[in-house]
């Protein structure tokens, strides 16, 4: 018999911004009294949303219970950047490549996953304001960044990946600003409006054979025969549970002290007036990445009360994984000062929504897709890039958990777990100098 007392429940700083433009979801549905099913997924975020949707076309007739601690989307599925990335993006690495083979391989994964949500947002009805390929930029403000960009171009040619490199004046024809020098387009990417996407996604999952609990935080697990999730409210009874709870894994007791857990940080302008839209210029959608992986990313969106742009930058190590309000206010100002250096034209816009999300990455670059316990699984360790990399994670738990035989599965088992950290003051103190570093080496980019 197995017995796993959850040790902490997610806490997210400031309001999940992506949701807040979106109208008020429905009443939500939570788990009362004893229920049953074939399967629990633990989590509503990409991973588990994911795992749900492969279940339910393996199993077509199994029933499916997916539990939420808060409400979809006001969690990290709905507070990261949206950029749904295929090719190689290591934020540890200068030019976010690593080795050739091992970046193939990786970016035909990666396809896998994003082609799994576009066909998922074709059948749920999720127009181009919610899922668009359309590619991003690798942006560059300097001498050093339009290097790293080289050498990533150099790098996608030798995996037979093409890309296009933008002038200065190409850049500033596309986001109105003169800041880039150049830019590194890749035609790629899933630009996605993540809390739009993940809210459709369960919507369009939901039946009698899927169904999706709000508001029912699993404070509790144990296995007698099949696995029981207690909520505050009730129980959930199942022969087999998928954790998509990323970076609390830890919280379930599994992988201590082999997870790094990071938050990083993002602000949202008000809707701009026709005004400051004609002064900015530019194209009204668009999406850039920096040239280095620790400096500041732009996204341009549009909607009918005027388009708002979005910036994220800073990245803080918190093994706690909680950060309070003055954290976010001393972050407001990097934010404030990269969106002035990028938009004079906009210096009296104020920031609407600012807030922060958690990623969980490890050492070794290495999700967590694996059986935990009899009958238990994991699609976790999404290493900062939750939209494809919990995809995939979600997708391959499933397979894993069903016994179905892939390729991707056996490149994601032979990757083994992540490797374990040093003692925890010297990973919190060396991980926050180190960061802390690398941005200010980061310069203009960031």
């Amino acid at each position: 018999m197995s017995r796993i007392a959850v040790s902490k429940l997610p806490i997210d700083p400031g309001p999940a911004a992506w949701n807040e433009l979106l109208p008020n979801a429905p009443r939500p549905q939570s788990v009362e009294g004893h229920l049953t099913a074939d399967w629990i997924v633990i989590g509503a975020g990409f991973a588990g949303l994911a795992a749900a949707r492969r279940l339910s076309q393996l199993c077509p007739s199994d029933r499916i219970s997916v539990l939420e601690a808060r409400r979809v989307a006001e969690g990290p599925a709905g507070r990261n950047s949206g950029f749904m990335i295929d090719l190689p993006h290591d934020l540890a690495s200068a030019d976010y490549g690593g080795a050739r083979e091992k970046d193939r391989a990786l970016t035909a994964d990666n396809r896998h996953a994003i082609a799994f949500a576009a066909e998922m947002a074709r059948e749920f009805g999720l127009g181009e304001d919610v899922f668009s390929q359309s590619g991003k930029i690798n942006g560059a403000a300097t001498a050093k960044g339009h290097a790293h960009n080289c050498e990533y171009a150099a790098h996608l040619a030798s995996m037979g990946e093409a890309s296009e490199m933008l002038d200065a004046q190409s850049m500033k024809d596309l986001t109105g600003t003169d800041y880039y020098c150049s830019g590194l387009y890749t035609a790629g990417t899933a630009m996605i409006q993540p809390a739009a996407y993940v809210r459709g996604v369960a919507q369009g999952l939901s039946s009698n054979r899927v169904q999706i609990f709000e508001n029912s935080p699993v404070t509790g697990l144990s296995r007698d025969g099949d696995w029981t999730a207690t909520t505050p409210a009730g129980k959930v009874t199942a022969p087999k549970v998928i954790l998509a709870v990323n970076g609390h894994l830890n919280s379930f007791g599994f992988l201590k002290n082999h997870l790094m857990h990071v938050f990083t940080y993002a602000s949202m302008t008000r809707p701009l007036s026709a005004a400051e839209m004609a002064r900015l210029g530019g194209q009204r959608v668009w999406g850039i990445t920096p040239a280095d992986p620790m400096g500041t990313t732009v996204r341009r969106i549009s909607s009918p009360e005027g388009d708002r742009i979005i910036v994220r930058n800073r990245f803080t190590f918190d093994p706690s994984m909680e950060v309070d309000q003055r954290r976010i206010t001393r972050v407001a100002r990097d934010h404030d000062r990269a969106f002035c250096a990028r938009f004079p034209m906009l210096a009296d816009v104020d920031m609407q929504y600012r807030w922060g999300g958690r990623l969980c990455l490890s050492r070794n670059n290495v999700s967590v897709v694996r059986e935990l316990d009899e009958e238990l699984f994991a699609a976790c360790c999404q290493n900062g890039l939750g939209t494809t990399r919990g995809t995939l994670a979600g997708i391959l738990a499933a397979e894993l958990a069903t016994n179905t035989k892939s390729d991707r599965l056996d490149r994601m088992l032979a990757d083994g777990e992540p490797t374990k950290l040093p003692p925890r003051l010297i990973t919190k103190y060396g991980a926050n100098g180190y960061l802390r570093v690398q941005e200010l080496k980061a310069g203009r980019e960031l």
